[in-house]
């Protein structure tokens, strides 16, 4: 059984529908990218499966269960967390507070502030730092481990890259294979896609709010997946 489904998941702003009888798999242990240019659907889709958007129509189950109509606080108990776009650390707390706000729902696992800080290097160094004094990438580093501390089964990352220098951006992609090997299934939307494929066992390429390409990244060229994300025929 899939740790999470989406089934024909419509999610809508309004009179604006952003996502078109959506159908998603990710399976226990793996690392799924969605990758789609801007206005795609990503960023509504990981705010559907966390429960900060309602889909308004289709199933979304979790572990099994329906979980469409929880409420995105219990979401977090359940097991989802979700590092949104823009990092959103807490500016007025240190490196070290943010982490401990993200344990508050006491989920029992192997994240704490010492797995973090693991990896995580750059964390432990700049740990009694406000979030205000914090880099692009040290905010992003500090959200990332925040979400762990709450010991998701599911960690949902939106646009991982996105502002950010590129030796920075690889500098947190390392660190994807050290949380996948704890045991977090790994959900991340990226429009980087050469971070994408380095990193997903599988890459679902969004248009308008469809599917248009889903396969197992190794058998996946960037040609194909640039042709899927711009909606041209696929290249020779």
């Amino acid at each position: 059984m899939p740790l999470l489904e989406l089934d024909g998941v419509d999610a809508a702003y309004g009179e604006l529908r952003a996502l078109w009888g959506l159908d998603l798999r990710v399976e226990e242990g793996e690392t799924l990218a969605v990758v789609g240019a801007n206005g795609a659907g990503k960023s509504t889709l990981l705010k559907t499966i966390a429960g900060v958007m309602h889909p308004t129509a289709g199933r979304v189950r979790f572990d099994g269960r329906d979980v469409a109509d929880v409420a995105d606080h219990r979401r977090v108990a359940l097991g989802i967390s979700l590092v949104p776009e823009g990092r959103r650390i807490f500016r007025s707390l240190t490196v070290q507070e943010n982490l401990q706000v993200g344990a508050y729902s006491r989920r029992p696992g192997p994240w704490d502030l010492a797995a973090v800080f693991d990896a995580f290097p750059l964390l432990a160094d700049r740990r009694n730092r406000i979030g205000a004094h914090l880099s692009g990438g040290e905010q992003q580093a500090t959200a990332i481990g925040r979400a762990l501390m709450a010991n998701p089964r599911l960690l949902l990352l939106d646009e991982v890259s996105l502002g950010l220098a590129p030796v920075v951006v690889g500098d947190i992609y390392r660190a994807l294979p050290t949380i996948a090997a704890k045991g977090t299934t790994v959900l991340v939307v990226e429009q980087d896609l050469g971070q994408a494929l380095s990193v997903a066992d599988r890459l679902q390429c969004l248009l308008e709010g469809r599917t248009v390409l889903e396969a197992p990244a190794v058998e996946l060229t960037r040609e194909q997946v640039a042709a899927a994300y711009f909606g041209l025929e696929e290249a020779p």
